[in-house]
């Protein structure tokens, strides 16, 4: 939720102080410790405040579903699907179970513009897998279109983002060699004139808008070496192979029944990972009966293994695979979560299954033709839809809907730097959300890492108040220390509760059941 604040407030008060958040204090560019957002900024835009933080995040969480299902309802229809075989593509994509468990990771499950933007490029390149390529149906404005959607995507974060990149980049290398055979054997070509002009327009700004988005994060990384994922993170958060076949709690279908399950996992909100038992039924039937080819039907099998593979980490023959990745390409090493690779493994599915339903529907219709009506008849339909149903319900969840703890009033009033206490990853992700009406200066923070400034503040200020934590704070600039007593209990720094600072010139006063203590 303060991410998606942040931008919409310095946007319109000071712009170039965009990367530098008010959280972390006095780390610089702390909007780059952990995937932006930024693509949002818009929404940000309107309203201000805890309150409007929430709201805000909220629309946006059921935006993003829909948009991850009209992203795929679109590529799968480009790519020669039938309507309702699109439709549980999409279905299939955007709810699929281990999305429930993403719902704290914004950027992750941030997934439509992959799928909507390799629809348009689809599209303007005259393709699909059902009929090939077409030069009467190239469109070079889809293809730009294309290209600033998957830009966008980029700019929501590299957490899924990173791996969308290499996968056009795969995707056009491709392109590129089938295009040098076919001009090799002298077979009929499309003109590439219109093509080339329009994937170097958008090409370049994916590229620009990807570097620009980069930087700040080498800049982190050069400032905060230790914020580079090890191998021993990704080892930890690499799942197993039967994690694919695990739903996370948070499914009104599987939830309870995989609790057994979910314990031999060491991780389980990134290690379960079932895409939905429905979608692979449906994914394993396109196998066999389906509007794809054999050699299409055996190259997207090949995909979903690939992608399952990958998303095992070092799970797999030890990292064989997954570490060269990691040790080669730019920026891989900055993924944490294998796991997350399921995105792809979810889409592959879906395309398959797309393939299945629509040779249903296509059976169903001549079947209908032969019988002399127009239309398949009730029985007929239901079968059609019966997938579309299967893999909905697998995606309907329990997930608890949390009230927000209020802001405490002298948060919003007291001067800044501020330090909150207790301060731990947890509680200083709520925190940085109270800041989002008035932004103030914020030592607490919570990221993908802990900044070594915020750490030694950590430890310094278990004692506060006393005289290293009080010259500490002080010589940071921070003025305001507060602390909310119904958290600080049973804490390092319950004895807060208890002091007063005043031989060390500070003053303390009580406002509205938490503690504020002027430096």
């Amino acid at each position: 939720a303060w991410l998606l604040a942040w931008p919409g407030h310095i946007l319109l008060t000071d712009p170039g102080h965009l990367w530098h958040g008010n959280a972390f204090y006095p780390e610089r560019w702390s909007y780059a410790f952990t995937d932006s957002l930024l693509g949002y900024a818009p929404f940000g835009l309107v309203g201000e405040g805890p309150l409007a933080a929430a709201l805000r995040y909220n629309i946006i969480y059921v935006l993003i579903a829909a948009l991850a299902f009209l992203g795929a309802y679109a590529l799968a229809r480009q790519l020669g699907a039938t309507p309702t075989g699109a439709a549980v593509a999409a279905a299939a994509f955007a709810y699929a179970p281990w999305r429930l468990t993403q719902a704290g990771h914004l950027h992750v499950i941030s997934t439509g513009g992959i799928a909507l933007s390799l629809a348009m490029l689809a599209r303007g390149h005259g393709w699909s897998l059902r009929y090939g390529s077409r030069a009467d149906r190239v469109r070079p404005g889809w293809i730009i279109a294309g290209w600033l959607v998957a830009a966008w995507q980029v700019s929501l974060g590299f957490g899924v983002g990173l791996m969308f990149a290499y996968a056009l980049l795969l995707i056009a290398l491709v392109v590129v060699a089938g295009w040098l055979v076919r001009r090799l054997r002298r077979k009929p070509r499309q003109p590439v004139g219109r093509l080339l002009g329009a994937n170097l327009i958008g090409g370049s700004v994916f590229v620009a808008v990807a570097v620009l988005m980069a930087l700040p994060y080498l800049t982190v990384l050069r400032l905060h070496p230790h914020a580079e994922r090890s191998i021993a993170e990704v080892e930890m958060f690499s799942p197993p192979l039967r994690g694919f076949l695990i739903a996370p709690e948070q499914s009104w279908l599987w939830g309870a029944a995989h609790t057994d399950a979910r314990a031999t996992l060491s991780w389980p909100p990134e290690m379960a990972l079932l895409p939905g038992f429905a979608l692979l039924g449906l994914a394993t039937a396109g196998l066999i009966f389906s509007v794809w080819s054999v050699r299409t039907r055996l190259l997207l099998a090949g995909g979903v293994v690939g992608t399952v593979i990958l998303a095992m980490g070092t799970q797999f023959a030890d990292g064989a695979l997954y570490r060269p990745l990691y040790d080669t390409l730019p920026g891989w090493d900055g993924l944490r979560t294998p796991g997350r690779l399921v995105v792809w493994t979810t889409l592959l599915l879906g395309v398959l299954a797309a393939g299945a339903v629509s040779a249903l529907v296509a059976r169903a219709r001549e079947l209908a033709r032969y019988r002399g009506s127009p239309y398949p008849g009730g029985w007929l339909r239901l079968a059609a839809v019966l997938p579309l149903a299967l893999v909905l319900v697998e995606g309907l969840n329990v997930t608890p809907h949390v009230v927000v703890p209020p802001q405490p009033t002298a948060l919003a009033t007291v001067e800044g730097p501020v330090l909150v206490l207790p301060s731990d990853q947890l509680t200083d992700m709520q925190v940085m959300m109270w800041t989002t009406d008035r932004f103030v200066p914020l030592v607490n923070g919570g990221s993908g890492f802990v900044p070594r400034s915020l750490a030694q503040t950590r430890q310094i200020t278990v004692t506060f108040p006393d005289q290293a934590s009080v010259s500490h704070l002080r010589s940071l600039g921070v003025a305001t220390v507060i602390v909310l007593p119904d958290r600080v209990v049973g804490t390092p720094w319950e004895g807060a509760l208890y002091a007063t600072g005043a031989e060390f010139g500070v003053t303390r006063e009580e406002i509205d059941g938490v503690i504020v203590f002027r430096l």
